[in-house]
């Protein structure tokens, strides 16, 4: 018996609220030894006072040692083994803003980026250009016509976009372009099995037309691509939980996980006090609610300590508006860990904080690291979370005689 099919047969249904709020990227690395962490660093009253009354932990993402992607991440905080259920990128991405995916299609999320005259790339995010800058740029791109292959072209946000391919022979198994470091060129797409050789062709002839439509642009003069997928089927949060459950996120990859997994997408905030008018707006007509804060992992991702420290500050001063909807179950938690030391998603675990009426306070009375290290929840494989929330909001009936 897997663990869907274990809260199938326990899941109990009641009137109780669950809400997940993830800061991306929340795990940290002090800038020197016997250092704080960003988290440990910021001043946050609100979730220390919740470190009062609840019980932490530290999340492993998918197995110790490994670093993840947002999307394993994310799945492993909703329950689903990572390694059972693997979604690429661009379906993340594509599903995220909408776009229906056909069983044809091969989704791939894309970066503009800034290249140097000899082709190398300086800037991995082309400068994070506007979005408004980024949707101009992707409107050229709807010009590139590939034989045999439909091309559809959206822009996401600042400086992501989403390339679907559709088309007879086309598979998802391409590895990136983006090489993760600047100073080289973007790689070229090479296929990762014999059904992918299509796919990684007409991923070369895209870019191919895609820097010649570009070539004039100061800062977003080239693209990378990533996460080359087709649409997954994934059990839904009604099926596995028997909850009704919805999503309030800013950005579109975030969107669609939650759409993967049967959530409902809430209104089209653009801050975090946006986010939390419409979980006020909703709060009476869903069971659990999944609220993503992006801008902790995307300053770890920048290396700026300091900017990762205000942005978890900015997060615990929305608090009070969160808390006095008074969820039954209130977790804390990041789908990775984003060092500012290291620049990058890491393998580290993840703090995680854990209140409900029904949790056994640990006595901590902060929340960091160091204190996620020795709580009570101890380290666990994060795709057990949802469990824990189960049973905390009363929705798990005993197993067994």
């Amino acid at each position: 018996m897997n663990l869907h099919e274990l809260t199938r047969e326990l899941h109990v249904a009641n009137t109780s609220k669950i809400v997940m709020l993830v800061a991306d990227g929340l795990g940290g690395l002090p800038l020197e030894s016997g250092g704080r962490t960003e988290l440990e660093s910021a001043r946050k009253p609100n979730l220390d006072e919740l470190a009062r009354r609840g019980v932490q932990g530290a999340t492993i993402p998918v197995l110790p040692g490994i670093s993840p992607g947002s999307g394993p991440g994310h799945l492993a905080l909703f329950g689903y083994d990572p390694l059972q259920y693997v979604i690429g990128r661009g379906a993340l991405e594509a599903t995220g803003i909408g776009f229906s995916l056909q069983a044809q299609d091969v989704a791939v999320r894309c970066n503009f980026c800034t290249l140097d005259a000899q082709g190398r790339i300086t800037d991995r995010r082309a400068g994070r250009i506007a979005s408004d800058q980024s949707a101009a740029l992707v409107q050229r791109l709807k010009a590139i016509r590939i034989a045999d292959v439909e091309v559809f072209v959206e822009p996401v946000k600042e400086h992501r976009f989403v390339c679907v391919l559709r088309g007879k022979g086309l598979a998802g198994n391409v590895a990136d372009t983006d090489p993760q470091v600047t100073g080289v060129e973007p790689l070229a797409a090479q296929p990762l099995t014999a059904e992918s050789q299509r796919t990684a062709q007409v991923a070369n002839e895209f870019v191919t037309q895609a820097r010649r439509l570009l070539s004039d642009q100061p800062h977003a003069n080239g693209l990378t691509m990533r996460g080359f997928a087709a649409r997954p089927n994934l059990p839904t949060y009604q099926d596995v939980y028997g909850l009704k459950a919805a999503a309030i996120a800013v950005y579109p990859m975030y969107k669609g996980l939650a759409r993967l997994v049967g959530m409902e997408v809430l209104g089209t905030p653009q801050t975090l006090d946006e986010q939390i008018d419409v979980l006020t707006q909703h709060w009476a007509a869903y069971d659990f609610f999944f609220i993503h804060f992006k801008y902790t992992d995307s300053t770890g991702e920048d290396g700026d300590f300091a900017a990762k420290v205000q942005r978890i500050e900015q997060l615990d001063e929305a608090l009070p508006r969160l808390l006095a909807l008074n969820p039954d179950v209130m977790i804390v938690t990041g789908d990775h860990s984003t060092p500012a030391f290291l620049r990058s998603h890491s393998w580290h675990p993840v703090p995680t904080l854990l209140t409900s009426d029904c949790c056994r306070p640990d006595g901590h009375t902060s929340f960091g690291e160091n204190t996620a290290m020795r709580g009570g929840l101890g380290q666990f494989e994060a795709k057990y979370l949802m469990m824990l929330a189960l049973a905390n909001a009363r929705r798990l009936t005993k197993y067994g005689a």
